[in-house]
Order: C-alpha cells, then structure tokens, then sequence
C-alpha cells in the first residue's frame, strides 16, 4: 500500500505492507533513526514521535494510521539552520541525558507535555513523562530540562 503523509516538514510517500509499524516506516524507509526501538511494547517510549502535535509512541502505531498526518521526528525539531527546539537546547544545557538512548523520545514528550501543561510543575513533569524510560539520569536534570524550556517558551510568547 502506499501512504502519503508529512514527515518533518516534507511531503513524503511511502510504499510498504499493511502491517508496517510507524517506527519501521520512519528508520528503514526514511533513515530517520533518532527514533530508537526499545521495547516493542509501547513501554520504554523511546520510539516516541510527534503525531499532528501529539507525542505518541511509533512501536505501537501502523503506518496506515497515520496517513495524511503531520509527523516529527527528532531529526525535525530544530531549525533548517541547526538552531536548536528550545527543549533541545534546555536538555543539552541542563545535562538531561547520559547515554543518550533515552533522549529522542524523551525530548519529544516533553515537548507535548509543555504544549499541553505550559505551567507544569515538577512533580507533574514527573508524572507526564512517566512513559518514557531512562536509565541513567535519575530524571532531576530532565526534570530541570523541562522546566527551563517552559521558561524560554513563556519568555518568548
């Protein structure tokens, strides 16, 4: 079958068989591969992308789901310049990650989170990113990621 649908800004068209996870269709087809495949259980959301603004997880989604749709990776958070999404930049600054394995689908919750929550506080940082999983950081300087990027984002509303 073939879906069209917009993939980080770009028009694209994939050709691939009805059962074809969103996940499989993003790292093999288009070489997106900052979507990691963790689980396979929509558990860890590392393979966590945005949907029409919408975090979801790409494990547990068919291609054929999200047809018409608007998908962003982590590849198509920052700027065609390189400027980095202001959650990006909070992760790097604020030292949100170790491995780094974690961090796609973690920047990409949090990115919805504050769309969602723009005021959230840390606890309920902490409950909205309950179903991404990280197992290095201990999430305080996730948490303190978060709310530096809801702070640049209400700073240049």
């Amino acid at each position: 079958m073939s879906i069209e649908l917009t993939v980080n800004g770009r028009p694209r068209r994939i050709d691939a068989p009805a059962h074809t996870l969103l996940v499989q269709a993003l790292r093999e087809q288009l070489q997106l591969t900052g979507t990691h495949v963790g689980c396979d259980t929509a558990q860890c959301g590392a393979c966590t992308v945005l949907v029409d603004g919408r975090a979801i997880k790409s494990c547990n989604v068919l291609l054929a789901q999200v047809a018409g749709a608007q998908v962003t990776t982590i590849e198509g958070l920052a700027q065609p310049d390189g400027t980095l999404h202001p959650m990006q930049a909070a992760f790097k600054e604020c030292h949100g990650l170790q491995c780094g394995f974690c961090t796609p689908g973690m920047v990409l919750s949090a990115v919805d989170l504050c769309r969602r929550h723009p005021q959230a506080d840390a606890r309920e940082i902490r409950e909205q990113l309950e179903g991404n999983i990280c197992r290095c950081t201990g999430y305080q300087n996730i948490v303190r990621a978060v709310q530096q990027a809801q702070a640049a984002t209400a700073a240049a509303a």
